[in-house]
This record gives C-alpha cells, sequence and structure tokens, in this order.
C-alpha cells in the first residue's frame, strides 16, 4: 500500500515578489536611525572593511544623518498613509499588476517587500509559501543591474531560503534597461512631460544614482546598462543630442561615477543653457532621491546658478506605463511556468 501524506502543503502557485530598495518606519531620529544602520551595514552597500567602517558608521555617522534625513524625509512624507512614498507607489504597483495577470486565475499571486526595513523580504516569501506558492519570481525593482541594488535583493532571499526546509523553486528576474516596453514608457513620460512644459529644454539631464568608481572598475555592469538605456531613450524620442548623463547621490570621501549630477546642473547656466529638463530612468518610483534631491535641492542649485526653468520628469509609479513594464517581465520570466 502506497503511503498517502496526512498534511500535504498547499502548493500549485507562482508567487511573485516585488521588491524595491525601503523606506523608514517614521521621520524622527529612532526609525531613520533603525533603517540607516541596516542600510549601510549591507556589505555590498558600503565595501570597506567592517574592521573600518563599522565604528564610524556607529559613533559618527548615525549620530547626525538620521536627523538630517528625517527632515528630508519629512518634506515628501505621505501624511494620509504614515509612510514613505516609495511604500505607497510600491503597493499601487503590485495591486495594478496583480489585476493585470488576472487572466491566470488564481495561480499567480502578486506581493511585496522592501530590502531595507519593512515588509522583510523573508516575511512574505514565507507568507507566499503559505498561500500555495512552490514557484517564486522575485522581481528587483532595479532596470539597471547593480551589485548594491539587484544583488543585495538575491542575497536577503538566499538568507530567508536557507531557513526554510522546504523551499519554493526560485527565479529572480533579470535587469530590464533594455527592454522595449520599458525604453518605450520611459520614451512616452519623457514626451508627454515636455508636452506640458511652459518652455522647451536646452539640456535635458538623465540622472543615475550614482556608485564609487572602484565598484565600476571591480567589474560591475551598472554604468554600461546606464549608458545603454540613456542612448536608447535617446534614440527613442530623438532628443539624444540635448541628452547629458550624470550621477548624483553621492556619499562618503571615494570617487563617484561622473560627472556628477548637481555640479552639473550648477554649471550648466553658464554654459547658455537656462532651461532644463531631469529625468532619473533608475527609479522605479519616485523617492527621496527623486523629489527632494532633484526636485528641491538640484532645482535650487541651478536657479541660483541662473538658471531660468527646471522641470523634473515623473518616475514610472504605479502608471499604465509602469504596469506594462512589470507585466512584460512577470510574463517572460515565467516562461514555462503558466
Amino acid at each position: 500500500m502506497i503511503p498517502s501524506t496526512n498534511h500535504p502543503p498547499p502548493y500549485g502557485k507562482i508567487g511573485v515578489l516585488l521588491v524595491n530598495l525601503g523606506t523608514p518606519e517614521g521621520t524622527s531620529y529612532w526609525p531613520m536611525r533603525r533603517y540607516l544602520a541596516e542600510f549601510l551595514s549591507d556589505r555590498r552597500v558600503i565595501e570597506t572593511s567592517p574592521v573600518l567602517w563599522l565604528p564610524v558608521l556607529h559613533l559618527m555617522v548615525l549620530s547626525k544623518r538620521p536627523t538630517q534625513k528625517g527632515k528630508d524625509y519629512e518634506a515628501i512624507w505621505n501624511r494620509e498613509l504614515d509612510e514613505g512614498p516609495l511604500k505607497t507607489v510600491t503597493r499601487a504597483q503590485t495591486e495594478k499588476l496583480a489585476a493585470r495577470l488576472s487572466d491566470a486565475g488564481d495561480t499567480i499571486v502578486v506581493d511585496w517587500a522592501m530590502r531595507y526595513g519593512k515588509p522583510a523580504i523573508a516575511e512574505k516569501i514565507l507568507a507566499l509559501q503559505a498561500k500555495g506558492c512552490d514557484r517564486l519570481l522575485v522581481v528587483p525593482l532595479y532596470p539597471q543591474y547593480c551589485a548594491a541594488t539587484s544583488a543585495t535583493v538575491a542575497d536577503k532571499t538566499f538568507d530567508a531560503l536557507k531557513k526554510m526546509r522546504w523551499q519554493p523553486t526560485l527565479r529572480i528576474a533579470a535587469p530590464f534597461y533594455e527592454r522595449p516596453v520599458y525604453i518605450e514608457a520611459l520614451a512616452s513620460t519623457l514626451r508627454d512631460r515636455m508636452a506640458k512644459a511652459a518652455f522647451s529644454p536646452d539640456r535635458i539631464i538623465v540622472s543615475w544614482h550614482g556608485i564609487p568608481k572602484d565598484y565600476s572598475d571591480r567589474g560591475d555592469p551598472y554604468y554600461c546598462h546606464c549608458a545603454k538605456t540613456t542612448r536608447l531613450l535617446g534614440e527613442a524620442t530623438g532628443l539624444g543630442d540635448k541628452m547629458l548623463m550624470t550621477f548624483q547621490s553621492q556619499f562618503g570621501p571615494k570617487e563617484w561615477l561622473q560627472p556628477y549630477t548637481l555640479e552639473t546642473v550648477e554649471g550648466l547656466p553658464a554654459e547658455g543653457a537656462k532651461n532644463i529638463m531631469v529625468i532619473a530612468p533608475g527609479f522605479f518610483a519616485d523617492c527621496l532621491e527623486t523629489l527632494e534631491e532633484l526636485g528641491v535641492e538640484n532645482q535650487n542649485a541651478f536657479l541660483q546658478a541662473g538658471g531660468e526653468n527646471f522641470a523634473l520628469v515623473p518616475c514610472l509609479n504605479d502608471g499604465a506605463a509602469a504596469i506594462d513594464v512589470l507585466e512584460d517581465v512577470v510574463r517572460r520570466e515565467t516562461t514555462g511556468w503558466l
């Protein structure tokens, strides 16, 4: 007689987990400190030896930076839901993607997590398994691969799986920096913003989150992915001759990828470019780096340097074009599963 399982676990479904960077749980000192401590302790984010870095982090950086960054987050905070905008947008993307994939019935379960902060990746993997997902597709919401972003999502996913007796079959979505649907989504967003602007830009700044130059020198493909997306966006819009690729968000004393966004926008008015538009294709949802750093800090620097008109192109967020991209990624990556 063939034995039967007394308590068969649920199975047969596909879990899709969207993962973005993260956001603090509040803007006061301690929530900011917890978030920054987790983020800046990641060895892929800060590759300096922990023996040298951790004392600096805990004795110097985390004494002042939480208060400074808390003020920035306060300016963009979603007060209605009491959360950072990145969390609001990622949740909306998840709900709309689930609706797009409804033709699969209840076979696909879509959820979301944050790499740093809440909800945690491990928590959501267990929740998807409890719903019967024995196959898992993790989608890092970073179009361009970088070890400090995409790879650390994989690290945290693997950490969770190491503690599970029954692991789901795993796929991690490939970067989509050159996918036609992504390029067209960026192009249509840029065209729409230009159509609504009261001026014609002399220059279009394509700003990317920077990484230390030595990370790139050691083989990280991030710079190449950014350059490829910039070129394809220029070709798709016919505006390549107006575009400048720059890098923002430098931190610490190291040399980062250049040219720097802030230095570039400060220098443009003296070159005769007094009307600019800024787009940040590497961010799949508006967050501190787009809304405050680009939209406030860089805009003020440009205007104070003699600029006249500055416009920020919104991220794809939870618009139809963003869901087109996510649907394209999921349907491609679940080939053979559906």
